[in-house]
């Protein structure tokens, strides 16, 4: 029997509020409930500021510091900026005002109430003038505020750029400096984390905090787009089969683990400043979907939900490993575990993929999203762990991949994800070698974590190999997916592996360079290297 706690009790909030800020601790205050489990984001909730020291980051900030940061999208001329803060005391204002400079002077554009699950706020603008640069302020109370800047619409450049990364491990909560002088020189139009913002499963409000404090200075002046991943929302895999019920945070069976308020405050608090949903349609639970487009200047992103509402494949498929989505089985047979009625992207993001591809068809087109395609990694963990395949990977089904990587080689598609750890460039194959798109698997942001390793059994290259590293060229995943390895970041490459990606898209030649930077490169030096095997460009 699977025991869910109301809302209630996993977030026993304070919602009495006042319009005046306090400035000194209060009093200390009796949660309203006493949760009977295992309890949630006890950091940022009930008398928080009573809590024991955490690892994470301290909450109980100064009143003149409370706003954390700003993030924002603008498509179509529509602005959608979450307001991010820190915990409130009981008595202290739940509105946040978003200001723009005019004229030398601050206009107050709207104000917003905060949300006490998650302490966030939604600003949503339409005739947003995209035509220019505009300098914004968040405020709250009388002390505290946030500057920025909401970028125009560059439609008159010829390279647009687009910064990735993904996976920022909790076995290092130091800065992230080097990423932030890195990327800031490279000055990117788009920033994307692909997933795994948090790895404190059970305390997504402090983890968020502190990705936010740790990158705001990359997203402070231009749109950046964020998609939870397994960790985020407090499981070590997801599979959301439609937002069901899962029995375990492994989460095999399918579904989400955790009270469906959690999982609805961590896709609020990451998502919301996203363009609107293409069909905002809730999955089970209530929990909402998130993925639609963003055009930026000549290129049009498709963002998808790759998690949310795939098959889980404990009692589906035969179990051939010691955990049911992990086969350790040389002899098995790939077709047995490509069973009729699985899914992955599921109709719904179907339909939207193959109705985006067809629209806006001047524009070059890309698709971010969690994961890759295929079984893009042998060893996982440790060396001497191989799997022969992983239902993780987006290699799983075989039959929804194809379906998946068609609509996107219909759209003359690139594809961008993160999740395995390991940075790839891999060409699909669907039918044969070669005849599906290209995809850009970006390094994990912290790599000492779990990492992974390209290293097939016999250690040869394929065919067709470029030559420039020893195993590229022509494979199959463990699924029996065609694949052309182009370049693989191994964890003994410099910096173990972790770094970012940034992808450059030409919209005069429709060429994309794909460019892979390690962590501690520094890119404002002459002589700065990347991984070896980029940069790659290709014509699309």
């Amino acid at each position: 029997m699977i025991v869910r706690i109301s809302s209630i009790i996993l977030f026993s909030l304070l919602l009495n509020s006042c319009t005046q800020q306090s400035t000194t601790r209060p009093k200390d205050v009796t949660p309203l409930v006493k949760a009977p489990f295992e309890k949630l984001d006890t950091i940022a909730t009930n008398d928080w500021w009573n809590r024991k020291p955490n690892p994470i980051i301290d909450v109980n900030v100064a009143r003149e510091d409370v706003i954390a940061f700003g993030i924002y999208t603008v498509s179509d001329r529509v602005l959608k900026l979450s307001a991010q803060l820190f915990p409130l005391y009981p008595d202290e204002s739940r509105e946040v005002r978003l200001q723009i400079m005019k004229d030398g002077k601050w206009n107050t554009v709207q104000s917003q109430r905060i949300n006490d699950i998650g302490w966030s706020a939604l600003f949503r603008v339409e005739n947003w003038d995209d035509t220019k640069d505009v300098t914004y302020k968040l405020t709250h109370g009388d002390k505290a505020s946030y500057e920025g800047m909401i970028r125009k619409n560059p439609i008159d450049k010829t390279e647009i750029k687009l910064a990735a990364l993904s996976c920022n491990s909790n076995k290092d909560r130091g800065d992230r400096k080097n990423y932030i002088r890195n990327i800031n020189h490279q000055n990117p139009d788009l920033v994307f984390f692909a997933g795994d913002q948090s790895y404190d499963h059970k305390e997504h409000t402090a983890a968020w905090l502190k990705w936010g404090m740790q990158f705001r200075d990359v997203f402070r002046e231009r749109p950046c787009i964020t998609i939870p991943d397994d960790h985020d929302i407090g499981q070590g895999n997801i599979w959301g089969e439609n937002g069901k019920i899962a029995s375990s945070m492994a989460g095999p069976d399918g579904g989400y683990f955790f009270h469906h308020e959690y999982i609805k405050m961590v896709e609020r608090c990451q998502t919301a400043h996203l363009p609107d949903a293409f069909d905002p349609t809730p999955v089970e639970q209530g929990i909402k979907v998130y993925y639609t487009n963003l055009k930026i200047g000549g290129v049009d992103f498709a963002i998808l939900e790759d998690r949310k509402f795939k098959s889980g494949p404990e009692g589906k498929i035969p179990q051939q490993g010691p955990r049911p989505d992990h086969i350790r089985n040389p002899a098995y047979d790939p077709t047995s575990v490509d069973v009729a009625g699985l899914t992955l992207l599921g109709d719904r993001q179907l339909t939207f993929l193959n109705q985006w591809g067809q629209t806006n068809t001047g524009a070059m087109k890309a698709v971010l999203s969690q994961t890759g395609f295929c079984g893009g990694a042998h060893l996982h963990g440790k060396k001497e762990n191989r799997l022969h395949a992983d239902m993780d990977s987006n290699g799983w089904p075989q039959t929804g991949r194809n379906k998946a990587l068609r609509a996107i080689k219909k759209a003359n598609a690139v594809h961008i994800g993160g999740d395995q750890h390991l940075a790839t460039v891999i060409q699909h194959g669907i039918d044969q070698y070669e005849d599906g798109p290209f995809a850009f698997i970006v390094p994990a942001i912290v790599n000492n974590y779990y990492s992974r390793w390209w290293w097939p059994e016999d250690e040869k290259a394929g065919a067709n190999s470029n030559d420039i590293l020893p195993w590229t060229g022509r494979y199959l995943d463990g699924f029996n997916n065609k694949i052309t390895m182009q370049a693989y970041v191994n964890p003994e490459s410099p910096s173990r592996g972790s770094g970012y990606g940034l992808i450059k898209f030409n919209t005069k030649t429709q060429d994309v360079t794909f460019e892979c930077w390690p962590r501690d490169a520094n890119v404002t030096q002459d002589g700065a290297e990347q991984f070896t095997g980029w940069p790659i460009t290709i014509s699309i």
